[in-house]
């Protein structure tokens, strides 16, 4: 059962489904910008929803957007290029140019102000603001969405190529259902894997402290909130119908290129977590993608590992632009879409979240003192100002593995066998090869200060990876040696 039936026969049947497609960092702001500039949150510099953690700032206006992929795909391969739904989550914020910002790159900007809504919600159109109200027929944002993007199909020119942005909200909350959906699926639930409602013992302080077993109205919320996901997802599944037959009916289809994917996971319940994102675990980071398109061919899957940062090199190396003249971290994946043999790929990459918190202790939850933020009711708070870390996701053929530090007092360490434990329930930080946990290590300083093509070096488990202990003690000092000399 999914809510995505259409979308599945339409693109994942008619084409590729990626079964390791990851996002560098579990949040809007900071994923949609590694989308945009396919560079990682280290050399983007957002890092969260707020115009201070540079989520749609000035700053970001001036330094990454001229860069951006729609930015060279329009003013270096004349393509007509057309946006519509959600930018970043600050966009239209008054200190940062207000709607009137159009951001350079975009023919057509039809951009929603501030983060996600479904009613009662201002677009920019062009940078000119336009207010939408309740009414279902014409406000309800999926619904309005497919309309525009329907109408660039049918009036735009056919003597340039055309690149497409559709950011549905949906299924973000506020979760609100088209009036023909709130019935759907009266019987869904949360996927109840070995990991829900359980204790995060061995994980840091942050997971250990949901309270478990969870309170019914918990797990009740959580459940409601899972199925009126997947109802907003039925217009989106509308959505995807629209602009598949609008393609076919205008000659377009065999000759478009169509991805499918998002900007974060989310959890519901596991590790007794009710309901967020922003965790360094499979369920936060892992996100679908899906590609149809000229030579590729149907119902395949592909088990490398990939990652958001790479939909602008892939879309730029479609368009014939040279990806040697950009900064970017990631990798084109037209070799992996059109199954090219002999690919050399990588095996691993990075993830990254600066955690967010008050200065003040949350009201509801005294108790837990200064620095958290995001509590739910019971006091689960999902974000704290040292749920900052970095991971190095790893895939090869010897190893299915992650490898995570956290930036606190206490340098916590988690490390999952994906192979024996693919619901991260077992850290095995204090029992892996210790030479292992080194090179790891060694990989992750690497990864969070690469940038450009020293993101795609080799990994661990490549053949080509050389790892020299002494290095440790040279290029990065302070924190290989905080890491060395803790006994894990």
């Amino acid at each position: 059962q999914t809510p995505l039936k259409k979308t599945d026969a339409l693109i994942a049947q008619m084409g590729i489904t990626f079964l390791n497609a990851y996002v560098p960092s579990a949040l809007c702001c900071p994923s949609r910008a590694s989308i945009l500039t396919g560079k990682y949150p280290h050399n983007h510099h957002v890092v969260n929803n707020t115009l201070e953690g540079n989520c749609s700032s000035k700053l970001w206006q001036k330094i990454q957007e001229p860069y951006t992929f729609p930015a060279l795909l329009k003013t270096m391969c004349g393509y007509q290029t057309f946006f519509a739904g959600k930018y970043l989550n600050e966009y239209g914020a008054e200190d940062a140019g207000g709607v009137g910002h159009v951001p350079p790159g975009w023919s057509f900007w039809y951009a929603l102000e501030k983060n996600s809504k479904y009613y009662n919600y201002t677009l920019s159109v062009n940078g000119k603001a336009r207010r939408h109200g309740e009414n279902y027929s014409v406000d309800y944002l999926t619904d309005v969405l497919a309309n525009m993007s329907l109408d660039f199909l049918e009036y735009k020119s056919n003597f340039e190529p055309f690149f497409m942005m559709i950011s549905t909200p949906a299924p973000h909350s506020p979760w609100t259902a088209a009036p023909q959906y709130t019935k759907s699926f009266p019987n869904v639930s949360a996927p109840r894997n070995s990991n829900f409602n359980i204790h995060g013992k061995n994980k840091h302080w942050l997971i250990r402290q949901a309270k478990t077993p969870m309170t019914n109205s918990s797990i009740q919320f959580l459940d409601d909130a899972y199925r009126k996901r997947w109802q907003t997802l039925l217009s989106v599944d509308d959505l995807i119908e629209k602009l598949v037959k609008k393609l076919e009916l205008n000659g377009e289809l065999d000759n478009t290129y169509i991805f499918y994917t998002s900007d974060n996971g989310f959890h519901t319940g596991q590790f007794s977590l009710p309901i967020d994102k922003r965790q360094l675990y499979e369920f936060d980071i892992k996100v679908p993608l899906l590609v149809r398109g000229p030579g590729i061919k149907p119902n395949q899957t592909n088990k490398m590992l990939v990652a958001n940062i790479d939909l602008g090199p892939t879309i730029l190396d479609i368009a014939g632009y040279d990806l040697n003249k950009t900064q970017m971290d990631g990798m084109s994946l037209l070799p992996l879409l059109r199954g090219d043999k002999n690919v050399t790929w990588r095996s691993d990459f990075l993830v990254e979240y600066q955690g967010e918190g008050y200065n003040g202790s949350d009201p509801t939850c005294p108790g837990l003192g200064p620095g958290v933020t995001h509590c739910f009711p019971d006091c689960v708070c999902e974000d704290s100002y040292n749920n900052t870390y970095a991971c190095v996701r790893t895939l090869s053929t010897s190893w299915d593995l992650q490898y995570c530090e956290f930036d606190d007092r206490e340098v916590f360490v988690e490390v999952y066998n994906l192979t024996a434990d693919p619901h991260q329930i077992n850290n095995i930080a204090k029992t892996i090869d210790q030479e292992i946990l080194e090179k790891m290590n060694y990989r992750l300083m690497m990864l969070q200060s690469c940038s450009g093509a020293t993101c795609r070096t080799p990994g661990v488990f490549d053949p080509g990876y050389r790892f020299d202990p002494r290095l440790m003690f040279s290029n990065h000092g302070v924190r290989a040696r905080r890491f060395s000399a803790q006994s894990l």
